[in-house]
């Protein structure tokens, strides 16, 4: 396995190139405020280093179509490759491809099943999912107890697609949390997918509150989700500051509903940190320089207390 030491999760690279270097790159799907600023962060990097070229494709959402848009690209003769996988079980057929052409690839924010098995010449950057549930979760446990609910809450759980990692991973911090002596007064209530997406968190939590349940917060694999039930509570005349809702991402739209007291939490995912990274270790790959095949950018909570901190940001 190649190994270098990544400060702050970037390949610092040294020196020019001479010869123009081509990236393609997959994004899962354009239409994803996460996925926008990320692959902004990719393009405005790439911008900055001298004959850097980037094709960057939208997979929206399709296996088939993604593959296809690698196999292109090994057709095409890029320098490596850049996927932020549609499924992440998709990923052996993948790396195998690329291996098979010699090129580099390196997964970028949503974690590929192979991730312990990648071949030497690829690699994966994104944020450690074990953090992101688990900071929102511990933090929603407090903010309840601090309302004087620890003698019992409800809750619901709207979860990501079940194909990523990061769903599942984030479902299941929630999950040991509330498992934890001073969190266990929290109950769920119920635990549905929307896909990431703010119109079917708005369409299930619409759902939910057409039940009739009492309910104290609302966990969110995502700040799009999160959003999503904030519109649909507040439609429903719902007060706010009496339901704690977390998301994760911080995402401009989540920060925004944080300064106006709808969000209670969210956790910072560095989408341009991420981004760039991705360039920069596809670059040392393609120039067959050591990368750690593991860089983990740290999530950060994000509170009221702290939300100006990250406004600027995104």
């Amino acid at each position: 396995m190649k190994k270098m030491l990544l400060t702050t999760g970037l390949v610092t690279l040294l020196g020019t190139s001479v010869l123009a270097e081509t990236i393609g790159v997959s994004i899962a799907r354009f239409d994803d405020n996460f996925l926008t600023v990320m692959r902004n962060g990719m393009e405005e990097h790439a911008a900055t280093l001298d004959g850097v070229d980037l094709q960057v494709e939208d997979a929206t959402d399709d296996v088939a179509k993604q593959l296809d848009q690698i196999n292109n690209f090994i057709a095409s003769g890029v320098d490596a490759i850049i996927v932020n996988i549609v499924d992440t079980s998709a990923a052996d057929a993948m790396s195998a491809a690329a291996e098979s052409a010699g090129i580099p690839l390196v997964y970028v924010n949503r974690e590929p099943t192979n991730v312990d098995t990648l071949p030497d010449n690829q690699a994966f950057v994104a944020s450690n999912e074990i953090e992101s549930g688990t900071l929102k979760a511990f933090q929603i446990c407090r903010n309840l107890r601090a309302a004087g609910k620890s003698g019992g809450a409800r809750a619901y759980m709207l979860m990501g697609q079940l194909s990523n990692q990061a769903a599942i991973q984030r479902s299941k911090d929630v999950e040991d949390v509330l498992a934890m002596d001073m969190c266990s007064f929290i109950t769920l209530i119920d635990s549905q997918t929307a896909e990431w997406s703010r119109d079917q968190a708005q369409d299930l939590m619409t759902n939910w509150l057409s039940s009739g349940e009492p309910f104290d917060a609302v966990f969110a694999n995502n700040d799009e989700m999160a959003i999503g039930a904030i519109q649909a509570m507040k439609a429903a005349g719902i007060d706010m500051a009496d339901v704690e809702v977390g998301g994760v991402d911080a995402t401009q739209d989540a920060l925004l509903a944080m300064q106006a007291g709808d969000l209670d939490v969210t956790v910072f995912q560095d989408a341009n940190g991420q981004g760039a990274g991705s360039v920069d270790a596809a670059l040392a790959l393609a120039r067959g320089e050591d990368v750690e095949q593991k860089v983990y950018i740290p999530f950060q909570l994000v509170t009221p207390d702290n939300v100006d901190e990250f406004l600027s940001r995104n």
